[in-house]
């Protein structure tokens, strides 16, 4: 207490954010096709620590084909969720999408967010107000390093 006080202030920092550009990657996990479709242009985005939360929001499908894939159907009901979701969560740059997969009944879809308050509340919103065609459930976890999202850069590689 017989310092002086230094007051702080925040510094505004005016990022570009990377135009997305896609790379369609497939593997196999547990014998059923992962199909996935990466944003690869943040594999070398410079300001990664800006966006240090990993959020997944993971849709059910119900109508389902071969190998756990959606039908044409299906995706019609679902794939205009995921855009919605897409345009809400990117909404005034607090978050960069990362990747869509599709497997074994389910629909993920991945972004790295700014401010975690604001996704969360979004997503409680649409579920507490049954704003959803399909089930779906949403785990956020602190990731400053990008390490649940290196796995998917590595797949570019090879």
């Amino acid at each position: 207490m017989f310092g002086k006080w230094k007051k702080v202030e925040e510094q505004e920092v005016k990022i570009e954010l990377p135009e997305e550009s896609y790379a369609l990657l497939k593997w196999k996990e547990n014998d059923l096709p992962c199909i996935a479709m990466l944003n690869s242009a943040l594999k070398k985005f410079t300001h990664k620590e800006i966006f240090a939360w990993h959020l997944t929001v993971t849709i059910e499908f119900e109508e389902l084909i071969d190998n756990g894939m959606p039908s044409i159907e299906e995706r019609e009901i679902v794939d205009p969720f995921g855009d919605k979701l897409e345009n809400e969560i990117k909404a005034g740059g607090n978050a960069l999408f990362l990747i869509r997969e599709t497997w074994n009944g389910t629909r993920c879809l991945v972004w790295r967010v700014y401010d975690p308050g604001i996704a969360n509340q979004h997503l409680e919103y649409l579920a507490n107000n049954f704003q959803y065609p399909r089930q779906f459930n949403w785990h956020m976890s602190h990731d400053p390093e990008w390490g649940k999202a290196k796995w998917y850069f590595e797949q570019l590689e090879t």
